[in-house]
Parts: structure tokens; sequence; C-alpha cells
């Protein structure tokens, strides 16, 4: 989980600040936790590209040693009515605590009862969780019927 209390804290500080696109640091876990925001209708697109900007659209510039470091993931972020969609991204496994949830303890969860030692989804929250065949949304892992670890939840 490489730099997800970074990710977090800054797609929450770009939301505040009213920022129509912002970027983060090109890695597997950011990509996948940024295409499944995208697909939860959190992020309204997600581009590769480097500190410059987005790739042109319809060019796919491969990722390479010499280039890695300079890559780039840009997500823009959603308003409706000039109200942000994404208020508040918090963290829920940490480097020293890793949260584990099998497809019970998610269902629980959704439902909003304590789990271990976090609180229950209230309305219009969305958890994110990385298990083996990616990054899902939480009623989508129930749908599927797969734990993981709980990486974030958004509101």
């Amino acid at each position: 989980m490489p730099q997800l209390h970074n990710v977090c804290s800054h797609i929450q500080n770009a939301s505040k600040a009213r920022q129509a696109i912002t970027s983060l640091p090109l890695t597997r876990i950011n990509l996948r936790l940024a295409l499944a925001m995208k697909q939860a209708g959190l992020l309204s697109k997600v581009n590769p590209g480097d500190y410059s900007g987005p790739d042109p659209a319809g060019t796919i510039i491969p990722v390479t040693s010499r280039n890695a470091a300079t890559r780039r993931l840009w997500v823009g972020l959603k308003y409706v009515d000039d109200n942000r969609v994404i208020t508040k991204c918090e963290l829920l496994s940490r480097a020293n605590r890793r949260l584990y949830l099998d497809v019970r303890d998610i269902e629980n969860m959704v439902k909003g009862r304590r789990v271990q030692t976090v609180r229950g989804l209230n309305m219009g929250e969305c958890m994110f969780i990385g298990t083996s065949s990616g990054v899902f949304e939480a009623r989508d892992c129930i749908r599927r019927n797969i734990g993981g670890e709980a990486l974030c939840r958004v509101w």
C-alpha cells in the first residue's frame, strides 16, 4: 500500500480547493483505486500523463525504467450543482494496522454496523476494498463474494 495515505489526503485537499484536475503518482494501487472511484461515480476521468499534464487523447506512452519517475496519474474531480462529490477521504488500513475483512464483515459494514475498530458506513459513503482481483467498492465485493483489505472510505 505505497503512498495511499498521500492519495487520500491529496484528493480531499484538491476537492476542497475546487480543482478540476489533479495528479497522483502512477502506481498500480493508485491506478486501481482511481478506476474504482471513477466506476463508483466519484471521479470524472482518469488519464495517465507526466508532470506537464495528461497525455494527449488517443496516445499511450508506455512506462519504461527511464520515464517511470516522471509518470503521473491525472484524475478529474467531480462537482454537482457547484458542490463537491468527495468531501472526505479517510484511510482505513495503515502500515502498522492492516484491516482485512471477509464478506460477512463487509456486509455488516455496509449495513452500518461496527466491525473490529471501524464504524459502519452511513448513507452516501463508499468503502474501497483491495482484493486479489483488483480494487472494488464494498457493494461490488459482496456481489462477487470476495473479501480483502479495506483501503479507504469516501463520502
